[in-house]
């Protein structure tokens, strides 16, 4: 049993919240236990210059972490001047993993942005956003939907992201901080409803890890999307 009495295929607690931001085409507040993002979605009739004459459009991600996040306050990114090396490579994967369960040529010569703020971090935040953005991105199409503006939703596939690592040697679904901290490896995993492999993160920590190991935690991670992807259609089917 580990610290939160979940045992080791457990996810934690796993709240859904669409249309949580009013002024956005969509949304969805995302906890998974103690990570809370919330994540919203805007149109933009504008594509990126290399899309622009195709008729396709395009998904990117946006990723930020709020001051009291975590446990001390951290300097908002805007006041250094930059952003860090981490969240350029999170809102890149955000924005690939979204895109994967896109037709962008059904889109039409537009863009969407997914805001993925963190409110409360607790591991996972990356998981998180994926499976909370893929909400906020299908809500917009709806919203474009019922303004006329596409005939078809082009979400293909549900994408959703879960992490798991081995911690003391014991595999375990979804890590929060505390686990994450002290695992000896890692990975992030997303999928689709199909069970293809949209993007696998892993890494030794503080030892190597088999290939058993790996089949073990793999197998995790497909339980647990697969368990992330019914709470998706569930708020789907609200909308």
């Amino acid at each position: 049993m580990r610290s939160d009495q979940r045992t080791p295929d457990q996810l934690r607690p796993i709240v859904l919240e669409a249309g949580f931001a009013r002024h956005a085409e969509g949304s969805c507040l995302v906890h998974f236990g103690n990570t809370h993002v919330l994540c919203t979605a805007t149109v933009d009739e504008r594509v990126p210059s290399f899309l622009k004459g195709t008729g396709k459009g395009w998904v990117t991600a946006e990723y930020g972490m709020l001051p009291r996040s975590t446990g001390s306050r951290m300097s908002r990114e805007a006041k250094q001047g930059k952003q860090s090396g981490r969240t350029h490579e999170i809102q890149r994967l955000i924005g690939r993993s979204l895109r994967a369960g896109v037709d962008l040529g059904l889109l039409g010569e537009r863009q969407i942005i997914i805001d993925c703020d963190v409110l409360q971090a607790d591991g996972g935040t990356r998981t998180a956003s994926i499976t909370g953005g893929y909400l906020a991105l299908y809500a917009a199409f709806v919203t474009l939907q019922r303004q006329g503006l596409l005939r078809t939703n082009p979400m293909t596939c549900h994408v959703a992201a879960v992490s798991c690592g081995l911690v003391g040697d014991e595999p375990r679904l979804d890590l929060n901080y505390e686990e994450d901290s002290t695992a000896e490896a890692d990975m992030n995993f997303v999928f689709t409803d199909r069970g293809d492999i949209v993007e696998i993160q892993g890494t030794a920590e503080s030892k190597t890890f088999t290939r058993p190991q790996f089949d073990a935690l793999y197998a995790l991670g497909q339980k647990g999307i697969t368990e992330l992807i019914d709470h998706q259609k569930k708020v789907i089917a609200k909308l």
